[in-house]
């Protein structure tokens, strides 16, 4: 048996230009104050455009430090990880209860195609593992039974699973704590920046000179920076999902880490990838999944009943689509907004 195992984050490339600020008199570069570090099992980056200083991007890093260490399934001290051993958790710490309560809404608006109990199918293929292979069908199945989001119950005092359930937020972590880093730096006075939490990208504000950030879309199982779209963007959450982010093949067949949680196995459709466009990076995080296992038809009945949510699409023939609510130019790449 022949196998490869390939590892691909979430990606969008940023393209940057020179940027100036009037003040006062007199015409000066604002020079960008980027930081990057490793958090979420992946690099990450903050850019902003103001005289913020360092402090204020350490205190950035310090709260993914924090969410990290609350949030992960790997990290044994972490209340998720307390909750999927014990099964209960008392005095949760608001965070986790709102995340959850976050997750889980998107859990019932999308039927269950985004799945935030799908941890018993998620350890058991193994994608972030050196060396990941096909579970057993019987393997599969008996994992499959216990994801439900249904069997969470969440309040302010305790979360408690039931039936086995177990929780990966791995579906909504990052855009969550996006939301809250930006909600972070506009309390501390900085009003414009990019918030790059391994592809899943928040743009707040615009540059100093007045202009839209540039976000480009990743092509397909191609070398990171190497992009096959782009937009201009203010405010905005940009989240792709893709099944050439992490997967490994054995004998010739492409195994996918976005599961379905109906079947249990990885998606099956012509879709390499789906990005949203939306107000909330923790929106854009879980819908992003639930547009893929979905696919393309069903995912625009979905975001059709929801405002402010628009959607790109790449085949597998890297043919470009995009919802009603934008424009696309074949010629140049670029995506609008109608």
């Amino acid at each position: 048996m022949k196998e490869r195992f390939f590892l691909r984050y979430k990606f969008t490339a940023l393209l940057f230009s020179s940027i100036f600020i009037l003040s006062g008199c007199s015409l000066r570069s604002a020079e960008p104050i980027t930081r990057t570090g490793f958090y979420f099992d992946t690099i990450i980056s903050v850019t902003v455009y103001s005289e913020a200083d360092a402090a204020c991007i350490d205190g950035a890093f310090a709260l993914c430090g924090e969410y990290e260490a609350r949030f992960s399934r790997t990290i044994s001290t972490s209340e998720i990880s307390r909750l999927n051993a014990a099964g209960v958790l008392k005095n949760p710490d608001a965070s986790t209860v709102d995340i959850l309560e976050t997750a889980l809404t998107y859990s019932e608006m999308t039927n269950g195609a985004f799945d935030v109990s799908v941890a018993p199918l998620s350890v058991l293929w193994n994608f972030t593992g050196t060396n990941p292979s096909v579970p057993a069908a019987a393997d599969i199945s008996a994992a499959r039974s216990l994801v439900d989001y249904h069997h969470i119950s969440v309040t302010p005092d305790a979360i408690t699973l039931q039936s086995g359930a177990q929780i990966d937020l791995g579906g909504i972590a990052k855009g969550y704590i996006a939301d809250q880093l930006k909600t972070y730096f506009l309390e501390h006075g900085v009003k414009n920046g990019i918030i790059n939490l391994g592809g899943n990208t928040l743009t707040f504000g615009e540059k100093p000179d007045g202009s839209a950030y540039k976000v480009a879309i990743q092509r397909p199982f191609a070398e990171s920076g190497n992009t096959i779209a782009f937009l201009e963007t203010r405010d905005c959450s940009v989240v792709t999902s893709g099944c050439y982010e992490r997967y490994f093949e054995t004998d010739g067949t492409l195994y996918h880490h976005i599961l379905d949680p109906a079947t249990g196995y990885p998606v099956q459709n012509d879709l390499y990838s789906v990005t949203i466009l939306s107000d909330s990076s923790a929106a854009g995080d879980a819908l992003s999944t639930a547009c893929y296992v979905l696919g393309k038809e069903n995912a625009i009945h979905l975001l059709q009943t929801m405002d402010g949510i628009e959607a790109v699409f790449i085949d597998q023939n890297e043919q470009i689509s995009v919802t009603d609510g934008l424009t696309y130019d074949a010629g140049t790449g670029k995506i609008g907004w109608k």
